[in-house]
């Protein structure tokens, strides 16, 4: 592989070769784009053009401008942009990445590419090697299992319906190949750009390597510069979009199971939950409301009356939350099935004839969510569930799964004398060479689910422009964060699997997927009431709060459990909301610049290899340590506090102790209703009064609670919850120096406060001389009690 010309323009630098280029452009501040085409000759026009290329996940288009210069007498050619350089070797093609400071982020030590022909399609193995140093962790992946640090592992891209699942199992439902590279506390990115089914090897088979591999003929990479691992999450964000703020109630408590079997038990269940005064916002229907699992369609001896339903759980303060599945059911006269056949919406089968499977409805047709078209009909299906008063939608077997294939695609063939499989399946869904308009299967198949996800988005803001669409969905890739929030998947009542819903859900938020949650306490299994307590701690803090479980298993409503569990867990729903505010907060920062609401230890400490290893334990936000029990009979838990003053906050504030200096590992009390989280110096968390259901988020009651510091940066973003109205944005700012403590506020925006007074409660001060501009104080057990006016601006504390 070598380079004998380069073309120049302002914004794109190509490197050609006999039968190779590189493309190299900059979209954003901080990132470079190498497009690798190893087999050029195959796909490119006689005249040296790289042929356009579309992206499922890319957003952000922008060309920022390169120059070129030659060093080691021509044999180098450095692409310079802004904040990152490339060092291009023209004898091999390697190259060698550099930040603004001259340091070298990563190596590529070689790409390449195979052409086989092949029978139905000619099909491709491309290959990107990149140097990795021993002390590198790599970190991200999206939905991927394993530690936090995945060096070592080697991992498939290829959705796929599993259950159950292991803490071993890959791959799962999502694929997102993004990872972050971290080394003597420097971080950079690396993206893939390519919805073919791809591997990574992961310094597992060459412990020098990082090794990318896809079943398409090109490697559109893209290099992102840090230092810091969140500025590597900002900028991967910027390309690929940013999660849009949910609305308020899908934060709160949410209740599933598969196996609700009539709106009769939805009743029973609403009523289980007021009884027993446990918050709650939402209620999901799972495929038992459908008639004959006929999507958009409903059983009308099971539910009668879907409106009256909605209405009734309206009034308790509970959305509904429909199971939306892709497989369309193939029965002429079926209005769905009729409309997508008449209009050629539907995916075919290599010999041209629409695709025939098995889902939940048998016989089953799958619409083309590759093209325009299909996804602004599958949107206006919405319609009619938004008018029965359906608030949210639930995208499930989105892999696309499919049990079986019913039309013939299973016969085998022969060319020559080799027999030939035409329906070359990978797992329980489609085969490779399954027709999605102009493109194959194998190239599609990533990406089925955010053309799905990306219908319903745009679909409910076309048909309810007042309100923000709540779209859950199983599976995805990058970019998913654009249109819809993330579980991960079917997952079991085993406590294996609350420890590894952690480091799953920090990776999908390393890897831009912010809106994240796991099914508490486990989907399958038989789950105790220690487990059910444990896993509803900790899925207090993760954004997306849902109950769920399975057919053929118990019942996981937390009443089931009896006491002590029950009012253990009643505590931690309250904390919950009380945690609204700041959790609400998150969501908007994370909406504006696609930092995740848990962020790993390492985020901030990156050059730690205690916090790098301690992936049991998370922040909430960047001031908030949490650290669950996540395993069985534990009345103490070990975790590891990075550099930093810390102060003991557990069960928020229940019992906060003495702040205590970081970079050191301790031994924390925990008890079944305890879980131990420590408060930055410096931060402060925003709460509210516990309540059934959310109403708006512009909070009547606020308490700030505050770990003083020589500096104290807090922020608070507010609005009606719903919709695109006004919004105020509040900023703390305070400093501690001269025996003073100075606390500042400002605010952005024109939605007036719903509340008079704010509290704040004061950490790690002594007992006051004086304090100026609060209407009273007080101070008690080492914590000093402020009330201020809601419009206050500074607040000066004499020590």
């Amino acid at each position: 592989m070598r380079f004998d010309d380069i073309s120049i323009e302002s914004t794109r630098i190509t490197f050609w070769g006999p039968r190779t280029a590189l493309e190299v452009r900059s979209p954003v501040p901080g990132v470079l784009r190498l497009r690798h085409a190893p087999a050029l000759s195959h796909s490119a026009p006689a005249h040296r053009e790289l042929l356009p290329k579309q992206s499922w996940s890319v957003v952000e288009h922008a060309e920022l401008p390169l120059s070129l210069r030659r060093e080691q007498e021509g044999a180098v050619a450095v692409v310079v942009g802004e904040g990152l350089s490339l060092e291009v070797t023209l004898a091999t093609g390697a190259w060698r990445l550099r930040d603004g400071s001259g340091r070298e982020l990563g190596r590529c030590e070689s790409f390449s590419s195979e052409v086989m022909p092949d029978y139905p399609v000619t099909r491709f193995r491309s290959r990107l090697s990149l140097h990795t140093p021993p002390d590198e962790a790599w970190l991200g992946f999206g939905e991927k299992v394993g530690s936090l640090d995945k060096r070592g592992m080697h991992f498939t891209f290829w959705n796929t319906d599993v259950v159950p699942h292991h803490p071993d199992t890959d791959p799962l439902y999502q694929s997102i190949p993004f990872s972050i590279g971290l080394r003597e506390g420097v971080a950079w990115g690396v993206f893939l750009d390519e919805s073919w089914r791809m591997e990574a090897d992961v310094a597992a088979e060459d412990p020098s390597l990082l090794c990318w591999e896809s079943s398409g003929p090109e490697l559109d990479t893209y290099v992102i510069a840090g230092p810091m691992p969140a500025d590597v999450v900002r900028r991967y964000t910027a390309l690929t979009g940013r999660m849009p703020l949910p609305p308020l109630w899908s934060l709160g408590a949410q209740q599933s199971r598969w196996g609700y079997e009539n709106a009769r038990e939805i009743r029973s269940v609403l009523q289980g939950y007021r009884a027993h005064k446990l918050p709650l916002d939402v209620v999901y229907l799972d495929i038992d409301y459908m008639e004959g699992y006929k999507v958009w369609t409903w059983d009308r001896t099971r539910y009668p009356d879907p409106a009256g339903l909605a209405r009734e759980a309206a009034e308790q303060g509970v959305r509904l939350v429909t199971i939306i599945d892709p497989g369309v059911k193939q029965e002429p006269g079926y209005r769905v099935y009729d409309e997508a056949l008449a209009n050629d919406y539907l995916v075919r089968n290599d010999r041209g004839s629409v695709l025939v499977g098995e889902v939940w409805p048998k016989p089953a047709v799958f619409p083309d969510f590759s093209r325009e078209a299909v996804r602004a009909w599958w949107g206006q299906q919405h319609r009619a569930f938004l008018d029965v008063g359906i608030s949210g939608f639930w995208n499930d077997m989105n892999e696309p799964a499919c049990f079986k294939l019913v039309n013939g695609d299973e016969t085998f063939g022969v060319i020559g004398t080799r027999s030939v499989d035409k329906a070359r399946v990978e797992g329980p869904t489609l085969p490779h060479d399954a027709r999605h308009g102009d493109k194959r299967h194998l190239e599609v198949h990533n990406v089925y689910a955010i053309g799905m996800a990306r219908g319903a988005y745009e679909g409910l803001r076309a048909l309810a422009p007042e309100r923000r669409p709540f779209i859950l969905t199983r599976a995805g890739s990058s970019g998913i964060q654009r249109y819809a929030a993330v579980w991960s998947g079917d997952n079991s009542s085993y406590w294996s699997h609350l420890e590894l819903s952690i480091t799953l859900l920090l990776g999908l938020g390393l890897s831009g997927v912010s809106f994240v949650g796991s099914d508490v306490p486990g989907f399958l299994g038989h789950p105790t009431g220690e487990l059910l307590v444990r896993w509803t701690q900790a899925g207090v803090f993760y954004p997306l709060f849902r109950n769920h479980s399975a057919k053929g298993t118990p019942y996981k409503e937390p009443w089931r459990f009896g006491e002590p569990y029950l009012s253990i867990a009643r505590e931690w729903f309250e904390r919950r909301y009380r945690l609204m505010p700041t959790l609400y907060s998150l969501m908007h920062e994370s909406s504006q610049e696609g930092l995740p609401a848990l962020r790993p230890l390492v985020m901030y400490a990156p050059g730690d290899v205690a916090a790098l290893r301690m992936d049991d334990a998370f922040f909430f936000g960047r001031d908030l340590l949490v650290a669950p029990v996540v395993r069985p009979g534990r009345s103490h838990r070990h975790v590891y506090l990075p550099e930093g003053r810390w102060l003991p906050f557990f069960n928020l504030g229940q019992s906060a102790g003495e702040a205590v200096e970081g970079r050191q590992h301790v031994l924390a009390e925990a008890p079944l209703g305890t879980v131990p989280m420590w408060l930055r110096a410096g931060g402060a968390l925003a709460l509210t009064e516990p309540a059934l259901h959310t109403t708006t988020a512009n909070w009547a009651h606020l308490t700030w609670h505050i770990h003083a510091a020589p500096r104290v940066e807090a922020r608070l973003y507010e609005d009606a919850g719903e919709g695109y109205g006004a919004s105020r944005l509040t900023r703390l700012n305070g400093t501690w120096a001269d025996g003073r403590f100075v606390l500042e506020r400002a605010t952005e925006g024109e939605l007036p406060p719903a509340r008079e007074t704010e509290t704040l409660c004061v950490y790690a001060l002594s007992e006051p001389r004086e304090v100026l501009g609060a209407r009273e104080h007080r101070f008690v057990d080492g914590v000093l009690l402020v009330e201020v006016e809601a419009g206050w601006t500074r607040l000066e504390v004499k020590l």
